[in-house]
């Protein structure tokens, strides 16, 4: 069975963690030990509540209705819709739903075609050879991509060995059940929902806790990492953000107003506190206490303001002093540098929004996305390397279950597609941890099923597992394996499979899948750095230098538009750390080469907290950009640009300073300095 689609940025997604953006060049910790480190992500309590209610509803349904064979398949389809589940908002979670599932239905449309036609092994190889084409192309082109992807051929595979029902099509009609139920399990009831208990608020609330800690964090070790956090917040603060109108003319709700005008203000605290990040400036600490404050604002749903306030008195007097009491006090604390003062003022204008007043912010709502951005990454280079780097392994997969006596050969097909998955971290680590998980899954089941259980008891261990799986998911992928395989099994049984759980064929499966993609899919046609880091930093470094021109260009108040360039560079960012991290838990040479672009990468997380720094400079204290210093940045920005479409990595180390910025000096002149030692190269000895 596959494994789920990565897990929102908030939550680490495998076993590494931060890394300080300024330490030296290579890991803390060997690589293997950042690859068996789990992480502890919270109980995501809805999510695995919705799992096992649909799961148990859909396996019941078909007990009661005498065809447990068609409430497998539903079952299945509320496992898929699981996978993809998120705590967020009930129109995201059904577009991402709405992309997996039928993808997952036309894969099973596919398989059981091709069993149903009694098609010879040959036959059945090509079909899943040029599905998993499909698939891997489709799986390069973004999150939901990815999971429509897996879906699609893991779900050929099933359908291609699983015991069908009659008609065979039915398989794939009634998949989309299970997940319908998952979908709707998340519908909240009308007039139910809290403030509070929006996806948005909430994740708005973590952005504000994370601001918080990043300012207590300013001028130590930790601010760094505390920094990596908060990006990711923000990340997923902006996935989650209701939609505002995109007809001009139309209003927006006051709700979607309200959170939007309040993300923007906390975007603008972001870039104040990054530059104070870079400049090793500290604030006072109750000055870092006002985020953490806006939170808890935020979380009581003070979030309507003078609405909240009039609710409360009979008048416009008493109103007025509700409003009062709800606001956030921000200390007078006298901010001596452009930085500080840009703290101060985003601060306040953040209070003010979270106590439902105007604030000048200067900033427009988002772009809307592009909508060529999916068939540009569909034809791409990326997706089709990866296309053909997955049917070469399917490929090889169906020669061998062919030419072997393997009992149940798709399972091999099945543990190559989430195996070789290109956004769930390391394939060596995938590849060990998907043998290591599915000997313990098989024991245990098969120590299950040695009892004898009855139909509703298996129906009630298939629900158990299902609603780990989101927590396991997030935790670590040889756990997710370990869930998963009791569940795939179990399903397996209930669907008329007889030894299901043997423990023999199902490990011999899946070391002949796993050795079939260690050998084809990494070490003869190994992922090399250059093809997952490489890109993310020249698209960062790209980012930067269309942020630095628009501070550049600015004049008199922050350009509507720069709020979002800073926004597309620390996303772009956050990506590319994503990419070095997965890379430095895996073996040489692709750990090496991840450690030699680790201080290329944190040079450039410095020099985003440099333009932010000088971007308060201009506003705060009148600084006229240099022309000499512009052109030196960008001209580091081009030369480590060349570098990695060259596969070069810079060989030098960026001084890094050690003493707070002086304000008299230009933030850009310090920023090339870093860029300029780092990309020269060790000196000559």
């Amino acid at each position: 069975m596959p494994t789920s689609t990565p897990v929102d940025p908030s939550t680490p997604n495998g076993p590494s963690t931060p890394t300080d953006p300024g330490a030296p060049a290579g890991p803390a910790t060997p690589w293997w030990a950042r690859a068996a480190r789990p992480a502890r992500p919270p109980l995501p309590w809805a999510p695995m509540a919705r799992a096992a209610l649909a799961m148990a509803l859909a396996l019941a349904a078909g007990l009661l209705a005498h065809r447990v064979d068609l409430g497998v398949f539903a079952g299945l389809g509320a496992m898929h819709a699981t996978m993809n589940d998120r705590v967020e908002p009930v129109r995201l979670r059904a577009r991402r739903i709405a992309t997996a599932v039928p993808a997952s239905a036309l894969g099973m449309l596919i398989g059981s075609a091709l069993q149903h036609a009694q098609v010879g092994a040959l036959a059945l190889g090509a079909g899943l050879t040029v599905t998993a084409f499909v698939s891997g192309a489709l799986s390069a082109t973004g999150p939901r991509g990815s999971a429509a992807g897996l879906l699609l051929l893991v779900s050929a595979a099933l359908g291609s060995g699983m015991p069908l029902p009659h008609p065979w099509w039915a398989a794939a009609a009634v998949l989309p059940a299970g997940a319908v139920l998952v979908l709707l399990l998340g519908v909240p009831l009308r007039g139910r929902r809290a403030s509070g208990a929006d996806p948005a608020v909430r994740a708005l609330a973590a952005a504000y806790d994370a601001l918080g800690r990043m300012l207590a964090d300013l001028g130590t070790p930790r601010g760094p990492a505390s920094r990596q956090v908060l990006t990711a917040r923000l990340n997923q603060l902006q996935d989650v953000l209701p939609p505002l109108p995109r007809h001009p003319g139309t209003s927006p709700g006051a709700a979607a107003h309200r959170v939007h005008t309040m993300y923007r203000a906390a975007l603008a605290a972001t870039e104040a506190a990054t530059g104070l990040l870079w400049a090793l400036r500290p604030v006072p600490p109750e000055v870092a206490a006002v985020p953490g404050l806006l939170a808890r604002a935020v979380e009581r749903g003070r979030t309507a303001g003078r609405g909240v306030g009039a609710e409360r008195g009979s008048g416009a007097e008493r109103g007025s002093e509700a409003d009062r009491a709800d606001e956030v006090p921000v200390p007078d604390w006298a901010p001596d540098t452009p930085s500080r003062q840009a703290l101060d003022a985003a601060l306040r204008a953040a209070a003010a929004t979270v106590a439902g007043r105007e604030a000048a912010l200067g900033t427009a709502p988002a772009p809307p996305p592009d909508p060529w951005r999916l068939r540009v990454r569909l034809v791409s280079p990326g997706a089709a390397r990866y296309g053909a780097r997955l049917a070469l392994c399917i490929a090889v997969g169906a020669t061998l279950t062919a030419a072997l006596p393997l009992s149940r050969s798709y399972w091999v097909p099945m543990t190559i597609a989430f195996v070789l998955k290109p956004d769930l971290g390391s394939v060596f680590l995938r590849s060990v941890s998907r043998a290591v998980g599915t000997v313990l899954g098989v024991a245990v089941t098969a120590a299950v099923l040695s009892l004898a259980p009855g139909p509703w008891a298996l129906v009630a261990i298939a629900a158990l597992c299902v609603a780990l799986l989101p927590y396991a998911t997030a935790a670590h992928y040889g756990l997710n394996t370990v869930v998963m395989t009791p569940m795939a099994l179990v399903l397996l049984q209930l669907g008329g499979q007889d030894g299901a759980a043997e423990f023999r064929p199902r490990v011999l499966d899946t070391v002949l899948a796993s050795a079939i993609v260690l050998l084809f899919g990494h070490l003869l046609w190994p992922e090399r750095p250059r093809h997952r880091i490489e890109p993310r930093l020249v698209s960062a470094a790209a980012a930067l230098k269309a942020y630095l021109a628009s501070v550049v260009r600015q004049d008199g108040p922050e350009p509507r538009s720069e709020v979002w360039l800073r926004r597309t560079a620390y996303r772009a960012l956050a990506d590319a750390r994503a990419e070095v991290e997965r890379g430095l838990a895996e073996p040489p040479p692709t750990g090496r080469l991840a450690t030699e672009w680790l201080p290329a990468t944190a040079a450039l997380e410095r020099l985003s907290g440099a333009v932010a720094a000088f971007a308060a400079q201009r506003r705060y204290g009148g600084r006229v950009p240099e022309r000499a210093e512009v052109e030196r940045v960008g001209r580091a920005l081009d030369e480590l640009t060349a570098a990695a479409r060259a596969h070069r990595p810079p060989t030098g180390t960026a001084a890094r300073p050690t003493r707070p910025h002086d304000p008299s000096r230009s933030a850009l002149g310090r920023a090339a300095d870093e860029l300029d030692t780092l990309l020269a190269g060790p000196p000559p000895r």
